[in-house]
């Protein structure tokens, strides 16, 4: 016999074998027994969670012999042609392939005719957001007052696609991601079932990387068997996916928490040599520090990690080492390497630096506030505040400000970082400007051209005053913000304001050259 892959062999043949969509099947199964089935059904979610699966088995359950029915007896003819994929009474259509108005005709067409062999005719459409709007507007009467012997299931990962038109008529049934507890109890089963040598850990990082679906956690099980000779080990499965091991987030973490950057260098080195993509590494690292904050904030609920309970008890441990405040640093951090690697032709380099900084002695690598004695008010000075500002900043002279322009930039990286932790998107939009000139209390931060995004969100009211607070607070100066556009910031901007090219500078000694 031809071998048959685990995501058919071990497809679910009932209700009761739908994995991680509980919401669904007893939704079904009530309609079923209380004879309140819809004459369409729309099925949404990602891919391999089971949709066009459970439309089988609705189908399965309409037509069977002692149907309609919530358990089919799977030996009935009507339920061994379903099984196979030949039933005359269940119509499986790609939506891809039968997009056209012509197609869509034609089916309407042979919905007049009766089942054959069951009680209804069940037509199931995937992928049914590939069909054309002139399709849709042929298929919408028919959709609307279908003969009693019909059924419509359309399945789709795209609903936003869907017309409206075509979801009034439908049921919606929305799937869920399945929860990686979920899947490896489903991985087990499977193992168990085809007398396999497999270890414990490899389902763990096999659920981890399958992102909810079922269908491709049971895909790279079925390529690691055919890869290992014998037992199937997490060395074998780290090779096949190109995936870091939890071990190594554990100890990465533990060298940023002891401030160890060259511990943390060599490690992410040994990494690399292992030929990992730092790209994965990076969206692996991240995910880490988010596991780590809400360990901590709820105590290693594993429904909320969606890890098994052993991973979670340590990730709770080792968030006790670091505070929540660390975490959203350390996340911003990497956050904003992702931003940097897209702009850069090298993913390592904004990496190592991201490490240099998690794993530093921040105590001792704090850039101190400069210390600016605040304007004292006199008579003199309670009258300038009467003077319109425009009139105030001509007549301040430049060479005299309130805090210098170096002052400012000294402590730019302070206020851009201390932004992270109020409000993100402000930190990441002002890391991109560069302070140029400071005449009277009004600070002038100029952005490239191609930048009016960054410029526009800035200058919303709610965004400067908090620019204008954490600049208070750094410089211990008031001042007034203005945002510019000018073509020759660029270069000086991405290379002295950017915290991580600025850090690779002087790391190197370099300087800029060019940049396209």
């Amino acid at each position: 016999m031809p071998y048959t892959v685990f995501a058919l062999k071990w497809r679910p043949q009932d209700f009761e074998s739908v994995v991680g969509q509980a919401h669904i099947t007893a939704t079904l199964k009530n309609a079923i027994q209380k004879n309140r089935l819809a004459h369409a059904y729309l099925f949404t979610g990602p891919r391999g969670v089971g949709k066009t699966s459970t439309a089988r088995i609705l189908a399965k359950a309409l037509n069977c012999k002692e149907g309609p029915t919530v358990k089919p007896c799977q030996k009935c003819p009507s339920c061994l042609e379903i099984n196979r994929g030949r039933s005359l009474d269940v119509i499986e259509i790609d939506g891809a392939s039968n997009r056209g108005i012509d197609e869509i005709r034609a089916l309407r067409e042979n919905v007049k005719f009766a089942p054959t062999l069951g009680k209804y005719k069940v037509y199931i459409i995937d992928e049914v957001h590939q069909i054309t709007p002139d399709g849709f507007n042929a298929l919408l009467k028919t959709l609307e007052e279908p003969p009693e012997f019909v059924k419509f299931i359309f399945a789709t990962t795209h609903p936003q696609k869907v017309m409206p038109t075509i979801i009034s008529r439908c049921q919606r049934m929305d799937f869920r991601r399945i929860p990686v507890i979920e899947i490896i109890a489903q991985l087990e089963k499977i193992v168990a079932g085809e007398k396999l040598a497999v270890d414990k850990e490899v389902l763990s990082a096999i659920a981890k990387s399958s992102d909810g679906s079922l269908r491709d956690a049971e895909s790279v099980l079925d390529q690691l068997v055919s890869f290992s000779k014998e037992k199937v080990s997490l060395k074998d499965a780290i090779t096949v996916l190109g995936m870091v091991e939890q071990d190594v987030l554990f100890s990465l973490t533990d060298k940023i928490i002891q401030k160890d950057p060259q511990g943390a260098l060599q490690l992410f080195n040994d990494i690399i040599d292992e030929g990992k993509d730092p790209g994965v590494f990076l969206s692996n690292l991240i995910e880490h520090f988010r596991n780590l904050m809400v360990a901590k904030v709820s105590k290693a609920d594993t429904k909320l990690v969606d890890l098994p309970q052993d991973i979670c008890d340590r990730l709770f441990k080792q968030s006790q080492a670091l505070s929540l405040e660390d975490i959203f640093i350390a996340f911003n951090i990497l956050v904003s390497t992702q931003e940097m690697s897209r702009r850069l032709d090298s993913q390592r380099i904004p990496l190592e630096i991201s490490l240099v900084r998690l794993a530093h002695n921040r105590n001792q690598a704090k850039v101190p506030a400069p210390l600016v004695e605040p304007r004292s008010k006199t008579p003199h000075a309670e009258k300038k505040e009467e003077i319109s500002p425009e009139k105030e900043i001509k007549e301040s002279p430049a060479q005299n400000p309130p805090v210098s322009l170096d002052n400012v930039k000294n402590a730019w990286g302070n206020i851009v970082n201390n932004l992270a932790k109020i409000k993100m998107s402000v930190s990441t939009y002002l890391s991109e400007g560069e302070p140029t000139r400071v005449q009277g209390d009004v600070l002038t931060v100029a952005f490239p051209k191609n930048y009016s995004l960054h410029k526009e969100s800035l200058e919303r009211k709610e965004n400067k005053l908090i620019i204008e607070k954490a600049i208070s607070e750094s410089c211990n100066a008031s001042l007034r913000l203005n945002f510019v556009l000018d073509s020759q910031a660029k270069q000086e901007t991405d290379a002295r304001s950017n915290p991580f090219i600025k850090s690779a500078l002087d790391m190197f000694g370099g300087r800029i050259v060019r940049e396209d």
